[in-house]
């Protein structure tokens, strides 16, 4: 009998689409769910599609070739480490074990070194692109080191979505989480994308007095553009689509009231661990946690009046959107190069910008001159030190500044555009503040402080 090449265990829609991808590129992929049901309902109703269903893990397990690799596609938390443990008496020394969930990366790595010590291999793959790019063709990112490449590099380009070259959104990121933590800073970078288009949405509509379709016009006007991204591109759709009840724009009847999963707060805890300074994603997170205060904000708005200042500036918002997404990138990118030094990972951003070309949710063509700046000057640590990246940035500067500035006549927030401006300001100023704040600190705590003058550590006594 032919043994199956890959393994999915968790047939939601996400795992179902990702067998039916392995499956449908000629790969036999055997299935297995919790519940037999769900893995029967998916065999009765894609027949003939190279997928093995099978009732227990027992049988999952000597139905794949070997070594064996298997996707766990459950949900994350207690549920993958119970797979786990129901999996490992059942495996052979060099198996292996891909979570494809959104797992943080320390229990990736605590899961890989307990799964080790039994010779298996755990590791953690992020996979963007939505239910959608799961069956068509998702970005992967699986943290492989390249002596395991070679055993996932046919399988895994077979299904992987293509970059603007036509090659396959994969590559092997590192060694053990590095994969789920690439995955984790692009959900934050996710994060500061949507909240950069909520916020021009916010301020055409309050600032401009644009109705939804006009400013869907804005994003597809843009994505015609060089800010060509696919969230500017469903921006103009959600904007433009009317509702087949009311027949008004749908937009204006969805509750403002953003959910979140928890990856953009990871992103943001680890930017502030390891001082990479993330502000755009950390503001893009508290603005949904803000949006989940509906009744506070409802009972303080009755105490505020509601007119906004009405701005007649006109803006180049291809420009705003261009610069914003390259901040979201910029300080994404920035904080898993510290990631990489910190812990000793072998990640090349120049790929990372390269898989994120396509099927995942963040692809935009400004990821061509990322990769470029990378490929130029390997030794970079943050894209701003590229010239070409620079220049980008100082060209758009204009229309950024009098965003930031109408934003804040007219009475519409904006904390992540206004958060990216100001951490482009201070990172490309040569002097900060930050000399006054240090001799606040020697001051009340004597904690020291370097001069300009002189080599050494010092401490003054300011009261004499």
């Amino acid at each position: 009998m032919e043994k199956a090449k890959i393994g999915i265990i968790g047939l939601a829609v996400m795992g179902a689409n990702l067998a039916r991808n392995f499956a449908s590129r000629g790969n036999l992929t055997a299935v297995f769910n919790r519940t037999y049901q769900r893995t029967k309902d998916l065999l009765e109703a894609h027949p003939g599609e190279n997928l093995v269903g099978v009732e227990n893990l027992a049988e999952f397990v000597e139905v794949l070739e070997k070594p064996r690799k298997i996707i766990l596609m459950v949900q994350a938390g207690n549920a993958v480490d119970e797979v786990i443990g129901q999996l490992m008496p059942l495996l052979e020394a060099g198996d292996y074990i891909i979570d494809g969930g959104n797992s943080f990366f320390e229990d990736t790595e605590r899961r890989g070194r307990e799964a080790l010590a039994n010779g298996v291999k755990f590791l953690g793959m992020g996979i963007s692109g939505g239910e959608e790019g799961a069956l068509l063709g998702p970005s992967l990112m699986p943290g492989l080191g390249q002596s395991d490449w070679k055993y996932f590099e046919s399988l895994l380009e077979s299904i992987a979505a293509k970059d603007f070259a036509g090659m396959p959104c994969v590559t092997a990121v590192g060694q053990g989480g590095a994969g789920h933590y690439v995955k984790m800073v692009h959900n934050g970078i996710e994060y500061a994308m949507m909240q950069l288009i909520a916020e021009i949405y916010d301020f055409n509509r309050k600032a401009k007095g644009l109705s939804a379709l006009e400013i869907a016009k804005i994003f597809a006007s843009a994505n015609s553009g060089k800010s060509a991204s696919f969230l500017a591109d469903i921006a103009a759709k959600v904007l433009a689509h009317q509702d087949s009840v009311t027949e008004k724009p749908l937009i204006d009847l969805i509750l403002d009231k953003a959910a979140q999963k928890g990856t953009g707060g990871w992103t943001s805890i680890e930017s502030i661990k390891l001082g990479a300074g993330a502000e755009m994603i950390g503001e893009a997170v508290s603005a949904r946690s803000i949006s989940s205060f509906l009744d506070l904000r409802e009972k303080l708005a009755g105490k505020m009046t509601s007119d906004y200042q009405q701005s007649t500036l006109e803006i180049n918002w291809d420009n705003v959107l261009y610069i914003g997404m390259l901040m979201a990138y910029a300080q994404g990118l920035f904080l898993i190069k510290l990631a990489a030094e910190t812990y000793n990972w072998k990640i090349d951003l120049a790929e990372v910008c390269r898989i994120w070309q396509g099927g995942c949710i963040i692809r935009s063509k400004l990821l061509i001159n990322l990769r470029e700046a990378y490929l130029m000057n390997t030794e970079v640590r943050h894209p701003l030190e590229s010239e070409d990246i620079l220049n980008i940035a100082k060209e758009n500067l204009i229309d950024w500044r009098n965003f930031v500035l109408e934003s804040a006549r007219s009475g519409v927030a904006i904390p992540a555009c206004a958060s990216a401006y100001n951490y482009f300001l201070s990172v490309t100023s040569k002097n900060s503040p930050a000399n006054l704040i240090q001799g606040l600190r020697d001051f009340f705590g004597a904690h020291t402080f370097e001069r300009t003058d002189r080599a050494g550590i010092f401490h003054e006594n300011w009261t004499n």
